[in-house]
């Protein structure tokens, strides 16, 4: 751990990662339990095109594809809200238009298989210092808005209908958790690929659920789960030269195998 981290490369990979992670996973529980997680992987796809526009047009990467990415969650409740569409069938339309245009606009660029697998797939060496600092921050607003609104986070997650009743608006803060994680999808999608970096969103809580039942449960082993996986994946990573984001999904697999045996042990003992 000490040679990995005397890289400055690593180490703002490894503070960026972290943050991203718990990020992920903190905003992961309220949107797979309101069957929203899937949403992440949309997301991801735009975010692709954004920064394959943003990388032919020469703009900043984050200034460019996190708005872009932000209004695409929007959208994508607004059409679930309005039925235009199924929200599964506005994921799919969204993505796969986002993907393939992302791919159209690389191949006008030369050098592009090289920068398809980074965006695709992730590169440490991605997070430059002024991109590192601007996560940093970023990550810790999400992280203060998600403490912040914990209560009423909770609230909209198991039981919209009431929290509507008692004036909790659950549409606005579903707008605000699908922002939320629009920026979090954006900040980690240059270290971990734009196909992997959605398994960060739906991997803890589902590998908490395997044990835990309850919300507070759930939400404060999905945290420590994201940051032991991600942890693991990285350092395996650096020494073994496998890509990034696959050794972090990778990790997360594990880890939802283990909980996944745990919690059919404690089943058949209760």
């Amino acid at each position: 751990m000490i040679e990995m981290l005397s890289y400055p490369f690593m180490q703002r990979a490894f503070i960026v990662g972290l943050l991203v992670s718990l990020c992920a996973s903190l905003l992961g529980v309220s949107l797979v339990l309101r069957r929203f997680s899937m949403i992440g992987d949309g997301l991801s796809h735009v975010g692709f095109g954004a920064l394959s526009v943003a990388s032919v047009l020469g703009l900043s990467p984050l200034g460019f594809t996190i708005p872009v990415v932000v209004l695409s969650a929007v959208l994508l409740l607004r059409m679930n809200d309005r039925k235009l569409l199924s929200s599964d069938g506005a994921i799919a339309l969204i993505s796969a238009s986002s993907l393939a245009f992302g791919v159209m606009m690389i191949s006008f660029v030369k050098g592009t298989n090289t920068d398809i697998n980074n965006f695709l797939f992730g590169s440490l060496l991605a997070v430059g210092r002024s991109d590192a600092v601007f996560s940093v921050v970023l990550s810790l607003v999400v992280l203060v808005c998600y403490v912040l609104l914990y209560p009423r986070l909770f609230a909209v997650t198991f039981d919209p209908v009431f929290s509507s009743a008692g004036g909790v608006g659950s549409g606005r803060y579903m707008m605000l958790l699908a922002v939320l994680s629009a920026m979090t999808i954006v900040l980690g999608m240059r270290m971990l690929g734009s196909l992997l970096i959605s398994a960060l969103i739906i991997f803890p809580p589902l590998t908490s659920m395997r044990v835990f039942k309850t919300y507070r449960g759930v939400t404060v082993s999905s945290a420590l789960l994201s940051v032991a996986a991600f942890v693991c994946g990285i350092s395996f990573s650096f020494y073994e030269g496998t890509p990034v984001g696959a050794s972090i999904v990778m990790a997360h697999l594990a880890l939802f195998l283990v909980f996944s045996a745990i919690g059919f042990i404690l089943k058949r003992e209760r």
